[in-house]
C-alpha cells in the first residue's frame, strides 16, 4: 500500500466546503479517492447530527454505504477516546454488527491496550497510532508484530524536529517488527513534507482533508485531488 485516503478526521461539519460527513458523502469521496489512486480509506464515523460516534448503528450505516461504493477496498475507522458513547466506548465497539476492516488506535490513550485486545478478538486489523517515541515504548509490550501497520503520525509544525523523531521511531519499529509496514504522515503545515519523506523512503503515507486542507501550493482542494497529488509524488506508482 502506498496512499491511504483520510477523508474527514475530527474536523467539524462545515469547516471545509467539501468535507464529507454523512454516509453518502463519505461513500462518494471514497469512490473518487479510489479512482485517484488510494488503496485504503480511513474515516471518522458521524451521527445524524454530524458529531463523531462509535455507536453500532452509526458505524453500520456508514460502513455499509462506503462498502457499496468501493467494494473490496479496505475501510478503516477511528477509535479515538473522545468519541461517544462516553465511558461506554469499549462496550459500544464490542457490539459492532458491521465491522471495519481495520481501526486506528492511539497509543497515547490510556485504554489503548484494551482497545487493541478487543479488536484482535474481533479479528479487526489494528493500525497502531504512534505520535512519539514514548508511544513506541508503550507499544512494545503489546505484541506489536500482530499489528496490521504502524502509523507514524507527526502532529506539530516543527518539521525538522518531527523528522528526526520520526526517523528514530521508524528505526525502532523496524528493529521490533520488521514485517509490519509503516505509514508515515504529517498534519497541516507538515503534511506534504511527510508525504515526500514517505515517498523517498518507500513507506506508505496518507492524505485527505483530515490532515490538510490545501495542495502544496496553498490552493484549496478536496479529497480526490489531494490523493491524486500524493500518488503523483510516488514515482513507482
Amino acid at each position: 500500500m502506498s496512499v491511504q485516503a483520510c477523508l474527514n478526521g475530527a474536523r467539524r461539519a462545515g469547516s471545509h466546503p467539501t468535507l464529507p460527513v454523512t454516509p453518502a458523502e463519505l461513500a462518494r469521496d471514497a469512490a473518487l479517492c479510489r479512482a485517484a489512486g488510494a488503496e485504503t480509506v480511513h474515516l471518522h464515523v458521524r451521527d445524524h447530527g454530524g458529531a463523531e460516534s462509535l455507536h453500532p448503528e452509526h458505524v453500520a450505516e456508514t460502513l455499509t454505504a462506503v462498502r457499496e461504493a468501493v467494494p473490496g477496498m479496505p475501510v478503516g475507522i477511528s477509535t479515538g477516546a473522545w468519541n461517544p458513547p462516553y465511558g461506554q466506548r469499549l462496550a459500544a465497539m464490542a457490539e459492532w454488527s458491521v465491522r471495519p476492516d481495520f481501526v486506528s488506535v492511539n497509543l497515547s490513550e490510556a485504554d489503548a491496550p484494551e482497545v487493541i485486545a478487543l479488536m484482535q478478538r474481533q479479528r479487526i486489523g489494528v493500525e497502531a497510532g504512534l505520535s512519539s517515541l514514548e508511544d513506541v515504548r508503550r507499544l512494545l509490550p503489546l505484541e506489536p508484530g500482530n499489528c496490521l501497520r504502524f502509523l507514524v503520525e507527526m502532529e506539530t509544525a516543527d518539521f525538522a524536529a518531527q523528522r528526526e523523531e520520526a526517523e528514530e521511531m521508524i528505526r525502532r519499529l523496524a528493529d521490533t517488527a520488521p514485517h509490519v509496514p509503516v505509514l508515515l504522515h504529517g498534519m497541516n503545515a507538515t503534511a506534504w513534507r511527510f508525504v515526500d519523506m514517505a515517498a523517498e523512503q518507500g513507506l506508505a503515507t496518507r492524505i485527505g482533508l483530515e490532515d490538510v486542507l490545501t495542495l502544496p501550493d496553498g490552493s484549496p482542494t478536496d479529497n480526490p485531488r489531494l490523493v491524486a497529488e500524493a500518488v503523483r509524488r510516488y514515482p513507482a506508482i
